[in-house]
C-alpha cells in the first residue's frame, strides 16, 4: 500500500508544468526548479522527481514510462500469484500421488 501523498495532485501537476515550461526557457533553466519549490513550498527533490518523471512520460528523456512501470508491476504481481499457485498444485499432486501409493486396508 502506497503512503499518503504529501502533496495535492493539482499543486504537482502545476509546480511540474512551470518547472518544465521554465527549464525550455534558456534564460530561466537555472535554477529553475529550485525557484520554482521554494515559491510554492515545495521541497525541491520532490518537484525535481516530478519533472523527471514527466519528462520521460513525454519522451524527452530515457526510462521507463509511468504507464510501462504500472504494467510491469502487474505482470510482476500475477507472475508471484502464479507461481504460488504452481507450487500448491504441486504439492497437492504429490500428496495425492503417496495417497494412491499407499496399500488400501
Amino acid at each position: 500500500m502506497a503512503p499518503p501523498k504529501k502533496y495535492p495532485d493539482e499543486l504537482r501537476e502545476r509546480a511540474t508544468r512551470m518547472a518544465v515550461e521554465a527549464r525550455r526557457d534558456p534564460a530561466a533553466a537555472t535554477g529553475a526548479i529550485k525557484r520554482i519549490a521554494e515559491q510554492l513550498g515545495i521541497h525541491p527533490e520532490a518537484l525535481r522527481t516530478w519533472v523527471k518523471r514527466a519528462e520521460i512520460d513525454a519522451g524527452d528523456r530515457p526510462g521507463t514510462t509511468s504507464s510501462d512501470a504500472e504494467r510491469i508491476a502487474q505482470l510482476e504481481r500475477e507472475n508471484r500469484e502464479l507461481r504460488r499457485a504452481n507450487a500448491i498444485l504441486k504439492s497437492a499432486s504429490a500428496f495425492f500421488a503417496a495417497e494412491l501409493d499407499r496399500p488400501s486396508r
